[in-house]
């Protein structure tokens, strides 16, 4: 097969966090007296780091003091939420059994901070992937390519035998920052014409066809 590798995303592709990522952030806000949002807002701000998150989610009024503090009441809540509601999307469990059992290397590769994601893929997902990273100070996050590269090199795995599978422009803009095609898929926190505007060029709208889809590259 031409492809051997597979790094996914996590928030969005194969965990369904927003959620948990909702009531933390909502939490954060009210701390500080300001308004909160409703889901489908969260849904459309989040997908590049906690910081940017928060940021997208203050109101334009709000000082860097504000953003201190929001930002560590919703990692301070996160941390001990980040499970009440969060799960793999229905399908995802079944579509990485088939992708291990075909013999693809598989990996996560999220902007999310690292503690969050080791902890979440301890709980999810070590029995069908290989290796999982997020965000550190010492690699710049997606969409710069170093993740992927560190990854690879892990995996002992070429760019051009490996794909990218996530579910926003910066899982797009990733992929091509580090030479990888990229898989998109809508269930996750993009609609499929965002993805479109961003330069889709591989779209799926469910997990059960990736296998297919990786076969076909």
């Amino acid at each position: 097969m031409s492809i051997k590798a597979i790094l996914l995303d996590l928030d969005g592709t194969i965990l369904d966090t927003l959620d948990d990522l909702t009531d933390s952030v909502n939490f954060a806000l009210k701390t500080l007296y300001f308004p909160t949002h409703s889901k489908e807002k969260i849904r459309s701000i989040v997908g590049n780091g906690v910081k940017n998150l928060i940021s997208r989610a203050l109101p334009p009024n709000s000082t860097d003091a504000d953003f201190d503090k929001c930002l560590a009441e919703f990692k301070k809540h996160y941390e001990i939420n980040k499970t009440n509601k969060t799960a793999p999307y229905e399908g995802i469990i079944n579509m990485l059994s088939e992708l291990k059992q075909e013999g693809y290397k598989l990996a996560i590769v999220s902007n999310k901070h690292d503690d969050a994601v080791q902890g979440l893929f301890d709980m999810f997902f070590s029995e069908y992937v290989e290796y999982a990273i997020g965000n550190t100070d010492s690699l710049p996050k997606k969409p710069a390519p170093d993740m992927i590269d560190h990854t690879l090199d892990i995996l002992g795995v070429a760019h051009n035998e490996a794909v990218y599978v996530g579910d926003s422009e910066v899982d797009i803009a990733t992929a091509k920052n580090a030479n990888l095609r990229c898989i998109s898929v809508t269930w996750g926190f993009r609609d499929e014409d965002v993805l479109k505007d961003s330069g889709a060029d591989i779209i799926i709208h469910s997990p059960a066809e990736l296998t297919d889809t990786v076969k076909g590259l």
